[in-house]
């Protein structure tokens, strides 16, 4: 049985940021056709900076903060991750 190593880690933690971000834009979607009470915009940014692509996704299937101006940043995160993990896997 071999143990984990960083990298297996890292993966691991990412895709769970990411899950994250995409349950937690998914809720906040469900919340805002109930009109319940919502999930705090600085926390699905904050979300989304750790993982975009689950942000970026439910953004886009749910159709959810896709007109707000400062979630333009999540598209700007989701560069900037797709850049990093090309400078780390070259």
């Amino acid at each position: 049985m071999t143990a984990f190593s960083f990298t297996d880690f890292f993966l691991v933690l990412y895709a769970v940021l990411n899950s994250i971000a995409f349950f937690l834009f998914a809720n906040d979607k469900r919340k805002a056709k109930n009109n319940a009470w919502r999930t705090p915009e600085n926390l699905l940014l904050l979300v989304a900076a750790f993982g975009p692509f689950g942000a970026y996704g439910a953004m886009l299937i749910f159709r959810h903060k896709t007109r707000k101006l400062k979630f333009y940043l999540v598209p700007v995160f989701l560069f900037v991750h797709v850049v990093a993990i090309l400078y780390l896997l070259r």
